[in-house]
């Protein structure tokens, strides 16, 4: 197919996986009238209608669940072609970065996973504190990221790959270490840990439970762990982080869980970073969609 063919592949796979217009739109950072033509011509083409429509959106027809595994598998192997051209020339290269801890057992999985699909391709991981949530994207420093939200998107595609639950982070022996939950109002006298100033004000105000708060300025897990520990300060962190030694996690209730993101920049059309955006989606287990910036 040609480059206009496979456009028009690639505006269908997201209608398919939105299942509204609408989304799609904010999604491909395009308007949703020449997508809807697009979808409409595509439809024209191939002699069939791939979409139901209705007030409520649209669902796949049989065609367009056959077409929608057929389009992934194209693209796919377009990108690769172009991976594989690029390799050949010396000039097939990812940066990622990485916030905080990397750790996390899924990060592994999509590390073999991408090897696996991508053995030639050189991975540079730059692994970055907690006072940059885009982990050098704004900053030009990567191609694409797995960090935590919320920050400013501005420029930026965003993909929810999860959505972890939080908690306080307590000494072990602190009075409320034992309590099955809390709520923030509860730790409304306490010293939290801080961000430096001028750390993402989206972020900053969600880590410390979105209330101003007075304590030590942090700027790594390990700092933020010390913190604790050294000074019985509080502060949030994920349920399903083991604390270590000395320190205690209890849920936290009323506050939105974490999400864990995939960024990339939003003109970018690297197919490297695009593969690595659907690898991390299969790694982590789900498909939820597409945010744009806001």
């Amino acid at each position: 197919m040609d480059r206009l063919e496979l456009r028009a592949l690639r505006y269908f796979v997201a209608v398919a996986e939105e299942l509204h217009f609408g989304r799609a739109a904010v999604r491909l950072h395009m308007s949703q009238p020449p997508l809807s033509r697009a979808v409409r011509a595509l439809e024209s083409e191939l002699g069939a209608t791939l979409f139901h429509r209705t007030s409520a959106g649209v669902t796949l027809t049989a065609a367009g669940a056959v077409l929608l595994d057929e389009a992934r598998a194209l693209l796919d192997r377009a990108d690769r072609v172009r991976t594989r051209v690029a390799a050949a020339a010396g000039t097939a290269s990812l940066t990622v970065g990485i916030l905080g801890d990397s750790t996390d057992p899924d990060v592994v999985r999509l590390a073999d996973a991408y090897r696996g699909r991508h053995p030639h391709v050189e991975v540079t991981v730059r692994e970055t504190d907690l006072t940059d949530p885009t982990c050098g994207l704004h900053a030009g420093l990567v191609d694409v990221a797995l960090t935590r939200g919320p920050f400013d998107p501005t420029g930026l595609t965003t993909h929810e790959l999860r959505a972890d639950p939080v908690g306080a982070l307590l000494r072990a022996d602190d009075p409320l270490a034992g309590r099955a939950c809390l709520a923030p109002a509860e730790l409304a006298d306490r010293r939290w840990f801080r961000f430096p100033a001028g750390t993402d004000p989206r972020w900053q105000a969600y880590w410390s439970g979105g209330e101003p708060r007075r304590g030590p300025v942090v700027r790594t897990v390990r700092e933020c762990r010390q913190a604790v520990l050294w000074n019985g300060t509080v502060g949030m962190t994920l349920v399903g982080h083991v604390p270590a030694e000395g320190l205690a996690v209890v849920p936290l209730t009323g506050l939105p869980p974490s999400p864990l993101l995939v960024a990339w920049h939003r003109a970018d059309p690297n197919p490297l970073i695009r593969s690595f955006v659907r690898i991390a989606i299969g790694a982590y287990g789900g498909r939820p969609r597409f945010r744009g910036p806001r």
